[in-house]
Formats: C-alpha cells, structure tokens, sequence
C-alpha cells in the first residue's frame, strides 16, 4: 500500500537549510525544533522576545460574495454581520448536531468579502463541506439573491511572529504604525514592496502577528523576518505555548463530537444568535445553553508527572472515571505539570481536586482557571 506522501509548505527547504528537525503533522512535514536549541529554550525565547513560526500548513481562503455574511452566519454561530472591517474572531464550524468540524479564524473585510484560516489537518473535511455547502447556499432563494464563492489560496505562506518583541521588530519594516492594529484586527501592510496582510494575534498568548504572503515572497519575507532577535521556532514550542495560553489543539481537544459548548468556547456565539440564529447544528446547541453540557473543557495542574492525551480522571479515592485528559505538558513557564481535559459536569468548578492516572500511578490535581499565564495581546496604549 502507497502511502500518501506528505505535504511541504513553501518553506520546507529553507527550514531544511536552517536545520530543522522535520517531523509529519497534519499530513505536512513540518519542523519540530532547530539546530542544537532545544524547546524549552525556544518556547522561553518566544515568552521573552520573538519567535518567528512557519504555520503555512494551515488553509488560507476568501469567501466573496453579495451574502456572504449570511453564508458564514448558517455555517457558524458567530455574529459576523456585527463584526467590524477589518476585524476577527475565533469561531467554529458546527456539523448537523452541533459538534465542531474545526475551529477557525474570520476576519471580515468589507460585508461581502471574508478572509478565513483553517486547520491543516482538517483540510480534507472543510474543504469538501465548504464546496457542498457553497452549491446547497447558492442554489437556494438566499443563495440567488447574490451567490457565494470561495478562493482557496494554495500554497501561501503564513507566518506567525510571536512575542514581546515582536512589534519593535516588525515596525522596522514597514511604514504602516502597527500602533493602530490592535489585537483582533487586520490591515494590507506594506513590507519590503509588497502590500500584505497582517493580522495582530496568534497562538501562543503574546502579543504578535500572522503574516499571510504570495508563493513567490514567502522565502525572502521570511528570511527578513528571522534576522536577530527573531529565532526560528517549531512545533514542539508551538504546542507547549497554546496550552500554557489555554488555546485548543483540533484533534486533541476539539472533534465532531464536542460542541462549543462543552470546549468552553461559548463566548464564540453571538449573544442575539443564542435566540434566534439559523445556523447548523443551533438546535443542539441550544440545548446545551439551556441545560447545561454533560461535560465542560477544563485545565489541570497535577501534581508529580505531566498527564497526557488520554490519561482518565478519576473521583478522589475512587475507580470511577469522570473525565479525560486531551493535552498535557510540563510547563516551562510556570514551572507545573499543566493539563487541559474534559471532566463531568458539577466537577468543573475551580479549586476541585480529583486524581489522574499516569503512568499506571495515581496522581493528584486539581481544577485550574486558563489560560495559565497572563496574555500579553496588545489592545492599545
């Protein structure tokens, strides 16, 4: 049997060329650390200064059209129509029964244009559902009131700068005042002559920017946007700073069985569309506004061994499982063994302790607010 071989983004040789360690992730390989640096000192450099990721694996599209709001507004529960230009939210795209095909990132543009990322590992769901979706709206009396495309933009670069230097370092390259792009917005940047798009966020709970760029830029950008202070940073960092900031990793903490609800994302779904959006999967959804989830989306500090994806949780003293482990690492900000997991409503609240099978070892923890460090997003002087 073939295997299918994996996919390169546009970087793969430079990161090649710069040593880094590739490994398969999301059907790319992609790199996991660099060199000799190791990833608690890349993931230390990231908290201290900047870090520059290759995240090009992700999707990349335009969605145009006269209803293009109401398209996105029947595919996910976020109110869009309410979002400002150049403005954007994490939201998530719902399946018949409220469970989440993936999470996303959409920034509006203008009413009738939405530029949106995508996870990589999940391209081949959201792609073929996107274009059935897309026909289903198009064929419709909305859909023929103004019909909705989509622009996948293959084989862009996207890179994330992250960390407290980041906006020093990336001033220095353009004439646009990044003070103006606070976080959650967007602008068309100039860069080295060409007019990119740069979003003030990112994954790792700094301050910083992902920097969408054409096939043909992608090498040069990225080589002027790793020069020092920037260090180039893999996946390995990449996974222990998302869950020091609390953030989901589709696959681990996230599937099609899990609404927003239980992920603790709640807060994704417009306030006026809790009543009365038609969106897929609402009635599920609804119901678990109403009623409460059975399960909720919590963090962990545990007490002696890190527990990993798929440890159980069990009631104190007891064999009874009440929930699961989906991330988990030791954390080389804060110095504990930080988890996030899924734990049986009514054991959710803060300052609750229960026990973690590692290792074939009990282990105690207990219930922990995140993110576990304070964000560091720049909202404005």
């Amino acid at each position: 049997m073939l295997l299918q071989q994996e996919r390169r983004t546009g970087l793969y040789d430079f990161h090649v060329e710069n040593g880094a360690k590739m490994v398969p992730f999301a059907g790319y390989s992609m790199p996991l650390s660099y060199g000799d640096v190791g990833q608690v000192a890349s993931h230390n450099h990231v908290r201290n200064s900047a870090g520059l990721f290759d995240v090009g694996h992700m999707v990349q599209s335009n969605f145009r059209g006269k209803t293009a709001t109401q398209f996105l507004e029947w595919l996910t529960p976020s109110s869009l129509s309410s979002l400002q230009p150049f403005s954007s939210t994490l939201s998530v795209l719902l399946n018949e029964k409220g469970g989440i095909i993936d999470d996303t990132i959409i920034t509006k543009h203008q009413e009738d244009a939405f530029y949106v990322v995508t996870n990589a590992g999940r391209r081949d769901q959201d792609l073929p559902w996107f274009a059935d979706k897309l026909k289903e709206w198009n064929a419709s009396d909305k859909g023929k009131e103004g019909p909705v495309e989509i622009e996948v933009l293959e084989n862009w670069g996207l890179l994330a700068l992250q960390g407290p230097l980041a906006a020093e370092y990336l001033q220095r390259l353009t004439s646009f005042d990044l003070k103006k792009l606070t976080f959650g917005k967007s602008a068309f940047v100039p860069i080295e002559g060409l007019n990119l798009h740069v979003a003030r966020g990112g994954y790792t709970g700094e301050d910083g920017f992902e920097i969408s760029i054409p096939p043909a830029n992608t090498v040069e950008i990225t080589k002027l946007l790793s020069q020092f202070p920037v260090q180039l940073t893999g996946l390995g960092a990449r996974d222990s700073l998302r869950l020091e900031a609390g953030m989901c990793l589709y696959g681990n903490d996230l599937d099609e069985t899990t609404t927003p609800v239980e992920a603790g994302l709640t807060w994704v779904i417009g306030k006026e569309r809790r009543e009365t959006g038609d969106f897929i999967g609402a009635d599920f959804v609804r119901k678990h506004l109403a009623d409460g989830p059975p399960r909720r989306r919590v963090g962990f500090v545990v007490e002696g061994a890190p527990a990993r994806q798929g440890a159980k949780i069990f009631k104190p003293s007891t064999s009874e499982q009440i929930g699961v482990i989906t991330s988990g690492i030791p954390s080389p900000t804060i110095g504990k063994n930080i988890a996030m997991g899924y734990i049986q409503s009514g054991w959710h609240k803060k300052g609750t302790e229960v026990e973690i099978e590692v290792r074939k070892q009990s282990r105690k923890a207990v219930l922990t607010p995140m993110p576990f460090i304070k964000p560091s997003y720049y909202r404005g002087d």
